[in-house]
């Protein structure tokens, strides 16, 4: 089992476990422990224990799912390369976004530096 981001396909590279893949994921969110109790209803001390060494239920870990924004899915491991060629493929075409989307960045931010950049000829 593991957990498939919305958006974002995260996984550890031999999948780790499925406690520290929660881990990484609530770090990927920039999330604290203190800040599940918000989002699931744990205090710090449950989610620490959870994390660290817990065997949490079922209906547990659909709670953390929900609140770090994920699912949890079971795969038959027949499926699994399938599954992870897809996930990898969204990974990287998020990637591909994300770079473009920076260059646009630069390139406004260079025009907001110098608005009569290249009106007169110059490419500078």
């Amino acid at each position: 089992m593991f957990l498939k981001f919305k958006k974002e396909a995260y996984m550890l590279t031999n999948f780790g476990s499925l406690l520290e893949q929660i881990k990484q994921r609530r770090l990927a969110l920039c999330l604290k422990q203190n800040d599940m109790m918000l989002r699931v209803g744990v205090s710090r001390q449950q989610y620490q224990r959870l994390e660290s060494k817990g065997n949490p239920r079922l209906d547990t870990l659909t709670l953390i799912a929900k609140g770090l924004h994920s699912e949890l899915v079971l795969v038959p491991k027949e499926k699994l390369n399938a599954v992870l060629a897809v996930l990898e493929q969204e990974d990287s075409a998020s990637n591909q976004t994300h770079a473009v989307t920076s260059t646009k960045t630069e390139a406004n931010k260079n025009l907001s530096d110098n608005p009569w950049q290249g009106l007169l000829g110059d490419e500078a």
